[in-house]
């Protein structure tokens, strides 16, 4: 039997063709004619997909390299922040204000699980210079309610920025930026918007521009002022990944065209799909008696799951890649072991749920020896997706 590489993994997601033909196809010098005009197009378009009013950047980087310059440019040394952590990407949000001398008090959930309110309002003070959280923690597959969090900083600490890690959020979740006062949201190239990792976006709003003329924290290549200042111009302060660039330029024409050539409906309907496959993976893996490790406050951009006691994530994950050449994604830290992770995230359909369901079939059946009938994942799934699509 001849076998396809497929990738479920949370990051870096499957690539969009349109996409891949587009950046070997980015022959361009970027401080040319030619080249303001595709960035000057792409950034608009990160406007609408981010859904704001707000200035929208692009940065050469992973995602981690807008998560730092939101720090060096928002904080000083010795700023009192909060950060709010329950996975490995929260626990970044501390590493890095520390690294840039910042004083965190942290509000932490278990791995698995969202936070408690109560624990919010009573640590968020006025004096935090930011609050700093996850859209979605990816290695757990949770997601956290930024609405409501945003709420709780417009009751508490009115002043404090809002600083928010959407790089799996966006794309799978439903924001509203300008509404809610996020003063930065950050996306990573490698997600939703189905292209290669090299990129990072962040729309940053007027709160937080006025704040970065009184930060103190040093910053070269992340000033975002610089960023500004060139992109008003179509050009970056620095050499851009060109052909990145010109590849999200064609995902988000592709995302646009799946709703008739808008592109804010086309996000709301990636948003859809993401919840949609979420949901019926879900379904499938409850049936083949999998628990999920976060059931009360599941992400659509990926699902974690916990095996059963006594078993070891990592023998699923081996064996879908050796069977059936199927990526996906083992726990991280102290969860590796406990859990495999499943993406629903940028360029993931209906069947690629199937494929995956079935796949988990045999796997259940006969790496782990449940006692699996063929198609019952397949049915819970099909019967979740009847539901959602129904007329």
């Amino acid at each position: 039997m001849i076998r396809k590489t497929r990738l479920y993994t949370p990051g870096p997601t499957p690539l969009l063709p349109a996409a891949q033909f587009a950046m070997a196809a980015a022959d361009i010098h970027h401080r040319t004619p030619e080249f303001r005009v595709l960035f000057q197009k792409v950034l608009a378009q990160l406007k609408v997909f981010v859904g704001t009013r707000n200035d929208v950047l692009l940065l050469s980087s992973s995602g981690t390299g807008a998560m730092e310059a939101a720090v060096t440019n928002l904080t000083s040394p010795g700023d009192r922040v909060l950060v709010l952590t329950a996975g490995k990407f929260g626990e970044r949000w501390t590493g890095l204000v520390r690294a840039f001398g910042c004083v965190p008090d942290v509000v932490s959930a278990p791995y698995g699980q969202t936070f408690d309110p109560a624990q919010i309002r009573a640590a968020l003070k006025p004096e935090h210079r930011a609050l700093f959280v996850q859209a979605t923690e990816t290695s757990t597959a949770v997601r956290h309610d930024i609405e409501s969090i945003a709420k709780l900083r417009d009751e508490v600490a009115p002043e404090t920025l809002l600083v928010v890690d959407g790089i799996t959020g966006l794309g799978t979740t439903d924001f509203d930026v300008d509404g809610w006062g996020i003063d930065v949201l950050i996306g990573g190239s490698q997600k939703a918007v189905m292209i290669a990792p090299g990129l990072a976006y962040l729309s940053v709003s007027e709160r937080a521009w006025a704040a970065m003329e009184t930060a103190k924290n040093p910053r070269y290549y992340f000033d975002l002022r610089k960023e500004r200042k060139n992109a008003v111009k179509g050009e970056s302060a620095y050499t851009p990944a060109v052909a990145l660039v010109a590849a999200l330029g064609a995902a988000l024409d592709y995302i646009a065209g799946q709703a008739a050539g808008d592109l804010e409906k086309g996000r709301i309907a990636l948003v859809d799909n993401a919840e949609v496959n979420a949901a019926a993976t879900r379904a499938g893996l409850v049936a083949l008696g999998f628990t999920l490790f976060a059931p009360t406050a599941p992400a659509a951009a990926a699902t974690a799951v916990a095996v059963p006691e006594g078993m070891d994530s990592s023998a699923v994950v081996k064996a879908l890649k050796a069977r059936f050449a199927l990526v996906t994604a083992n726990g991280q830290g102290e969860m590796q072991g406990k859990i495999f992770r499943v993406a629903h995230l940028g360029f993931f359909d209906y069947l690629d749920t199937i494929a995956l369901l079935g796949a988990m079939e045999h796997i259940a059946k006969d790496t782990l020896g449940l006692p699996v009938v063929y198609g019952q994942a397949v049915e819970a799934a099909q019967r979740v997706y009847a539901e959602a699509t129904k007329p």
